[in-house]
């Protein structure tokens, strides 16, 4: 049996009257940083997480260059090293007419580069909650897996509202094993429909949690025989083509022979359809079965059974009219939150572990156990969305921009052609996708007349 195939052992569940300082709900990679980070930095972490090991997430399955520096910093690197996994030599992209163009990622660019690894979320996610198993265990907290938080505790404090810990309960029925577990301190890391999230932003702040404008659908599947997606390490490929758009669908090996298969599209984009167009599941049945550009390469491979799912991706693309902060209120007296539950996924590529882990990160940086065990104060989780939003807003607007030029179908096929023919503007939409740094130049008018028009 795969190592990922294992169970976890996460040690005894603590008792009624533990004590933490951090309570992270959630073990995806968000999750499982933050309760790292806080465990490495001194705190007694308590990390709740609603499945049990083994256990799958849907997600297009890339570890970017982002996200490898923490990943090393936590421990984990070396075990995706030590695993199956594919390396990404390239990317390959596409528009609407067909125009087509293959950048290599030069080797010294691997790690500056986010295209770096694809392996399943199943492997992934297993390291990094396994490694802060044994970073929270070691530091004197806690992990319960299979809990179900239920409610987010609400307090009036002197300086207004603030969460103090949560309650939920373990199995399948909600009137079993019911705990409630207080701290300083609350994380949510849930994913897009996170209850930390929730509360802060829809039942105490009454601002709007969902909006589908800055929402995203996406559908996998995993398939094996796939034409052109032999061996260990080449292109991963994304399709901006009419049938998702805004969006995209994408070819990413995973490891030999097996393929992540997907779409992703707006959600307010997506409604405006009737057809085909309307599921996701029937557009990648139809894109796999009957496109012309397509169909030929699935025509011998099969899917694996079971794994044809969908989720959802809240875009970190900045809101015209925000209600307070962007991309949506994140934080308040007692929580923060984290990756997706903080609507951290990026708008154009769909990316989110990287941010996910920048913010679980910053986390560490803003609490204090000695200094804040009467309660994480609300002045500091402003502070910690300010400086979240300096961090990534930049990235966010830029591919936000992006998206929509995505939508100029003639643009995106006349500036694939001339990459396709000019090696630098194939670099260009490398680091669109890649390096964050890269992506304001695109909308420097000089920088790309001499790139683009000028011979």
């Amino acid at each position: 049996m795969e190592e990922w195939m294992k169970p976890i052992d996460s040690g005894p569940k603590p008792g009624p009257d533990a004590e933490f300082d951090v309570i992270v709900v959630g073990g995806g990679p968000g999750g499982s940083a933050a309760a790292s980070y806080h465990a490495m930095a001194g705190s007694k972490v308590l990390l709740l997480e609603k499945e049990i090991w083994p256990r799958d997430k849907i997600c297009g399955d890339a570890v970017g260059g982002k996200s490898l520096s923490h990943v090393a910093e936590l421990g984990v690197k070396p075990m995706i090293e030590s695993t199956p996994h594919f390396r990404v030599d390239s990317i390959v992209f596409s528009s609407s007419d067909g125009s087509e163009v293959r950048v290599m990622l030069p080797e010294e660019s691997f790690n500056r580069l986010e295209a770096g690894y694809a392996l399943p979320r199943l492997q992934f996610d297993y390291m990094m909650f396994k490694q802060a198993t044994e970073h929270v265990t070691s530091n004197g907290g806690s992990v319960i897996q299979g809990f179900s938080v239920t409610e987010v505790h609400v307090e009036e404090c002197h300086d207004g509202p603030q969460i103090t810990g949560v309650k939920g309960y373990s199995g399948r029925r909600r009137d079993s094993d019911v705990r409630s577990f207080s701290a300083p301190l609350t994380i949510g890391a849930a994913g897009y429909n996170c209850p930390v999230a929730k509360t802060i932003t829809e039942s105490v702040f009454k601002e709007t949690f969902r909006d589908p404008d800055h929402f995203c659908g996406g559908y996998r599947e995993y398939w094996s025989g796939v034409k052109g997606c032999e061996g260990s390490s080449g292109p991963i490929e994304i399709h901006f083509i009419d049938e998702v758009n805004p969006g995209y669908f994408w070819i990413f090996p995973v490891s030999e022979d097996v393929v992540n298969v997907g779409v992703g599209m707006v959600v307010s984009e997506q409604r405006k359809h009737e057809g085909v167009r309307s599921s996701l599941k029937k557009m990648q049945k139809w894109i796999t079965n009957e496109s012309s550009r397509f169909s030929h390469r699935f025509k011998d491979a099969k899917m694996v059974e079971g794994t044809g799912k969908g989720w959802q991706l809240p875009f970190g693309s900045p809101r015209s009219s925000p209600p307070s902060f962007q991309p949506r209120r994140g934080a308040m007296a007692g929580a923060m939150c984290v990756g997706d539950s903080a609507s951290l996924v990026d708008p154009f590529t769909g990316e989110g572990i990287g941010n996910a882990l920048v913010s679980a990160k910053l986390t560490a940086k803003f609490f204090d156990p000695k200094e804040h065990s009467g309660g994480f104060p609300s002045h500091l989780a402003e502070d910690y969305m300010v400086e979240l939003w300096d961090e990534l807003g930049n990235e966010l607007s830029n591919s936000f921009k992006l998206q929509g030029l995505v939508k100029r179908k003639r643009l995106m096929s006349w500036f694939v052609r001339r990459a396709s023919k000019k090696p630098r503007i194939g670099e260009i939409l490398t680091e669109m996708i890649a390096s964050k740094e890269a992506q304001g130049q695109l909308y420097s008018k000089w920088f790309l007349f001499k790139t683009i028009v000028l011979p």
